[in-house]
């Protein structure tokens, strides 16, 4: 995300998923089309009925994904990927911290598969604003299930045919593996074999879609397969700026040592994050940081499977709420969230707040990293610390 963009919440659409128990409307929706969605779709409706009916707690992917999600609302980018070259620059800290295991919840689209397979989370929630978000970590989760391998994945991505002896690249190196997409060119008929297989994978993880939702995840893919590698960060009505990383960039990004540690740069960390998807351990959720539902939701929901926060992934979202005047009802729910010593709050900011004087910052990046224990964000919350986004941005900051 970027500074300066308008982060406007509105009516949610008839097809937003909606807090607490299941509405009639959507357990309706989920029992009709369980049957052009597969097996898996009509079990996850089956398991909606019996535990509106009884009462219970519904666990599935879609049902889990239904309970935490709030009204969604309008921001101004498409975040079809990051724009933070930053991301990596506090896994040090995080580790010297450690945390690990638990739950994680970010915001955003891949960055936190990154942050997955670093604190590698019993489970992970990533929240967003937009349902486009939502329906693009659908996208994500159905090329996970689809791509044994981290070459088949970039692949598919970018709608590139796969040659036949695809998995002799599993134990490359990630430039290699890079080399091998860059050197595919497209196919526009493995391009729609890409496409048809995604969506038809996405059908069958229980959420209801409609026509539109489809069309969404088709033109998420669309952008990947025009743009490859080079697929960078844009912003509605304003040109795209020469800094913004291209997604080939965010995909090599170093921690501070130097080392690549994102979750394509290794078999290991590549399938640290399919695992989680393949069983459904990494839920989309749509909510406002800052609303009503959302977020504590999701707290209740850690607390509920014996868990406490590992990792809590805010980007820049607090300079929005700190502009709307919702920082502090997002502080008062950061503040009931299940933790521990280890549990971490991680940032990225820019500009003003965050220029080459913030203590964390790294010559030649736009964006800054920087993390810092939950507890301590509480305290200084609680003790009047916070009177402004900089300090937000640099009051107790871990040693990085």
């Amino acid at each position: 995300m970027i500074p300066h963009a308008r982060r406007v919440p509105v009516a949610p659409p008839a097809r937003a998923a909606l807090p607490a128990a299941l509405p009639a409307a959507l357990l309706a929706i989920l029992l009709a089309g369980a049957a052009c969605r597969g097996p898996r779709a009509a079990d996850a409706a089956g398991e909606v009925a019996s535990s509106v009916a009884g009462g219970a707690v519904d666990s599935t992917f879609g049902a889990t994904i239904a309970r935490l999600s709030e009204p969604g609302g309008y921001f101004d980018s498409d975040n079809l990927v990051s724009n933070e070259t930053s991301v990596l620059h506090v896994l040090g800290a995080l580790e010297r911290r450690g945390t690990r295991g638990g739950a994680y919840v970010g915001v955003g689209p891949e960055q936190n598969f990154s942050y997955i397979a670093a604190v590698r989370p019993r489970v992970a929630y990533v929240i967003d604003i937009r349902r486009d978000n939502l329906l693009q970590q659908l996208w994500y989760k159905a090329l996970f299930e689809l791509a044994p391998d981290r070459a088949s994945f970039l692949l598919l991505l970018t709608g590139r045919p796969l040659p036949p002896d695809v998995a002799r690249w599993r134990d490359s190196t990630l430039e290699a593996v890079i080399a091998l997409v860059d050197r595919t060119p497209p196919d526009s008929a493995a391009a729609a074999r890409a496409r048809a297989r995604v969506g038809e994978t996405v059908l069958g993880f229980g959420v209801p879609l409609d026509t539109a939702d489809r069309a969404t995840i088709a033109r998420i893919h669309d952008a990947f397969i025009e743009a490859g590698l080079d697929l960078r960060f844009t912003s509605f009505g304003r040109r795209p700026r020469a800094y913004y990383p291209t997604l080939r960039q965010l995909l090599l990004a170093e921690d501070r040592d130097g080392n690549r540690l994102g979750f394509l740069a290794s078999p290991e960390r590549y399938g640290v994050v399919r695992r989680l998807e393949l069983e459904d351990r990494v839920i989309p959720v749509v909510g406002d940081l800052a609303g009503s539902h959302a977020l504590a939701a999701i707290g209740r929901d850690i607390a509920r499977r014996g868990l406490v926060l590992s990792a809590f992934y805010t980007s820049n979202v607090e300079f929005y709420l700190w502009g709307d005047g919702t920082f502090e009802r997002f502080a008062r729910t950061v503040a009931t969230l299940p933790r521990d010593r280890h549990s971490v709050i991680i940032r990225s900011c820019f500009g003003f707040a965050c220029g080459p004087a913030h203590p964390d910052a790294v010559p030649g990046h736009y964006s800054v990293q920087s993390a810092q224990a939950v507890d301590d964000f509480v305290a200084a919350q609680r003790g009047g610390e916070l009177g402004s986004y900089t300090d937000v941005v640099r009051a107790r900051l871990l040693p990085h």
